[in-house]
């Protein structure tokens, strides 16, 4: 059997929601929308932008849905221009390349925000996969974004491990098989575990997260 590590990117990869709630409520200003903090981790974090936009603006054509959506992901990318990586990542990626774990990164973000988050991280070339949910019949909270990662890597879900840090991304992982790990960037351990994450952890820097990962890969 092959272990891999996959990672959702926004929120996983580095805490970026930030830049995202003000880039949502600019873009939903005119339509007299506005979004709380409680509100944007309920209603956009680890969704796709179609059903986002449906939620947020019904009574808009679902045509100018995807303009939107991408002047709100422009916006996103102007202002994310220095990106730091979540405590701790780095270190995991070191140790994963010293063993021959290959990583991949699996997301519903737009290829340009993903391409731009890992570029403004430094770490494109370490994901050996990058699966965008654009490009799949089914995106998350479906399995099908891991399962196409473990395909792409040769993984084998009973010993490789998911990050993510939504509720859409951690039932994704949870549903594929993965052991999964949710990263508390925007949700609370309580709400991680009730996914089915085996573990809720700050960063990557938790010596929990550690073992779980080495006890997993270990089959």
């Amino acid at each position: 059997m092959k272990s891999c590590l996959l990672f959702d990117i926004d929120g996983t990869l580095t805490d970026s929601d930030h830049y995202h709630f003000i880039a949502f409520n600019q873009m939903l200003e005119p339509h007299q929308v506005q979004l709380t903090r409680d509100e944007f981790k309920a209603k956009v974090s680890g969704r796709s932008n179609s059903d986002i936009m449906a939620d947020l603006l019904p009574g808009v054509p679902v045509e100018e849905h995807v303009e939107l959506a991408n002047s709100k992901e422009a916006a996103f990318r102007d202002m994310a221009t220095s990106l730091s990586p979540v405590p701790g990542l780095l270190a995991l990626l070191d140790w994963a390349d010293r063993h021959g774990v290959p990583c991949g990164a699996v997301t519903n973000a737009p290829r340009a925000n993903a391409e731009h988050m890992l570029g403004a991280l430094g770490i494109k070339e370490r994901f050996k996969a990058i699966v965008l949910a654009e490009d799949l019949e089914f995106q998350k909270p479906h399995p099908l974004p891991y399962r196409t990662g473990l395909k792409l890597l040769g993984g084998d879900a009973a010993c490789s491990v998911g990050f993510e840090d939504s509720p859409s991304g951690l039932t994704s992982a949870v549903a594929a098989g993965l052991t999964t790990i949710g990263i508390m960037t925007s949700m609370q351990a309580e709400a991680v575990l009730a996914t089915g994450a085996r573990l809720a952890a700050h960063d990557y820097l938790d010596e929990d997260l550690l073992a779980l990962v080495k006890s997993t890969l270990k089959g």
